[in-house]
């Protein structure tokens, strides 16, 4: 199964970071490539949120349920429902010194036509990494004005 990460140092607090990682619901102010994200529901550390999200032109929408690990300062997500065969992974934020924070954002996916595989993996695993990168970028612009 084809897998992307990527990670990006911010210059703030970690908690900080790990605030405007679970705000889930404000990244389609700051990032561009996030459409819409809507909170379907949240029972404890677990919520379901629906994505729509642009992925080098297309429209990529699911939705995934979520487990939250404040202490941890993890955010693990699985796909329940959407586009792809199988969409899964997690944020991780990590403090790297005071005042400098590493966040982390893992993704594991499967497109779901077996066949096409060998063409479609590696376009898809660039288009998401672009993607991931951007998401990384738009949200150090949100934590660095918080």
């Amino acid at each position: 199964m084809p897998r992307v990460r990527v990670d990006l140092i911010i210059e703030t607090d970690v908690d900080v970071v790990w605030k405007a990682v679970c705000d889930v619901e404000s990244y389609p102010r700051c990032m561009d490539n996030v459409r819409s994200v809507r909170l379907l529901g949240q029972d404890g550390d677990v919520r379901t949120t629906a994505w729509s999200v642009l992925l080098k032109g297309s429209i990529l929408e699911w939705s995934e349920s979520e487990r939250i690990d404040d202490a941890a300062r993890r955010l693990e997500f699985v796909q329940v429902d959407g586009d792809l065969d199988v969409f899964t992974g997690y944020w991780q934020v990590d403090e790297e010194a005071p005042g400098r924070t590493r966040v982390a954002l893992d993704i594991e996916f499967e497109i779901g036509i077996p066949l096409l595989a060998p063409m479609l993996n590696p376009v898809a695993e660039r288009a998401l990494r672009d993607n991931s990168r951007q998401m990384l970028l738009g949200l150090e612009s949100q934590a660095l004005r918080a």
